[in-house]
């Protein structure tokens, strides 16, 4: 089949489906170091001063096509280096197969340079192994967060948000998924909390806006030692599919679903 006609879309829901998830879970030190780190901004902020939209887009696949531990506690997915090609979107404009591979090379290289991933051979098929790393970038074991973390809906693909939206726009969907609803992020913080520039922040801001993932909203705050005595600012709210209320439905339904099937 000609590299054009790669029905790419398909690849990426056979890895979902195999994950047997409705979302791929993301610690919050991705976005955002701990309070009382050196410095706050993290691993996301590289991919976006560095533009790799399509290096974090593949990263946050990869994320959910690593479902669970292997008997060694690791957290490994492995596929073939073309079909990880084909699912990057390496050949939406590769001229052929050997060009959509080198783009995942280069991907994963990245990813490695990042300190997030260890790649490795495997099998007799020669797949490609990934091993997920700790998502802070620090190159430790990866281990599954169990806490405050965020959740990225697999709508993320199946409603083809990963090619509709820019880079600015998910690292803000990331940034607020990750905090409690609804949150307030004040964009003269933002170099010093996450690492890339109010106007950023502010353009993936508007664009998730109008495209419905996020409503903004307004609050007035009593400040004892302002001019006026208050502040104003906005707040945001996410909304369906990737509000955490719809994911937690979802859940519940696929267990009544499987409770059903062994009735």
């Amino acid at each position: 089949m000609p590299v054009e006609q790669i029905d790419w879309r398909k690849t990426v829901e056979a890895i979902l489906e195999k994950s047997k998830r409705q979302f791929v879970p993301i610690n919050k030190s991705f976005v955002q170091l701990p309070k009382g780190s050196e410095e706050r901004k993290s691993v996301l902020s590289q991919f976006v001063r560095n533009g790799d939209a399509r290096g974090l887009k593949s990263y946050l696949l990869i994320a959910a096509s690593a479902s669970c531990a292997d008997k060694h506690g690791d957290w490994c997915t492995s596929l073939p280096l073309q079909t990880w090609a084909r699912a990057f979107g390496c050949y939406q404009t590769a001229s052929s197969v050997d060009t959509g591979k080198t783009a995942a090379r280069r991907i994963f290289s990245r990813l490695r340079e990042r300190g997030l991933i260890e790649e490795f051979c495997s099998g007799k098929n020669r797949e490609i192994k990934i091993r997920l790393l700790s998502q802070d970038g620090s190159g430790e074991n990866y281990e599954r967060p169990r806490k405050r973390f965020i959740r990225l809906s697999y709508d993320f693909w199946r409603n083809g948000y990963d090619e509709k939206l820019t880079l600015p726009a998910v690292a803000m969907l990331l940034t607020v998924l990750g905090e409690k609803q609804p949150c307030r992020l004040p964009f003269e913080q933002m170099p010093e909390w996450y690492g890339w520039s109010a106007d950023t922040a502010e353009r993936g801001l508007q664009e998730l806006e109008d495209k419905g993932i996020i409503r903004k909203g307004k609050y007035v705050r009593e400040t004892a030692l302002s001019p006026t005595g208050y502040t104003r600012g906005n707040e945001y709210t996410v909304l369906p599919p990737f509000d955490r209320q719809t994911l937690d439905a979802s859940r519940r339904r696929r267990v009544a679903e499987k409770d059903q099937e062994h009735e």
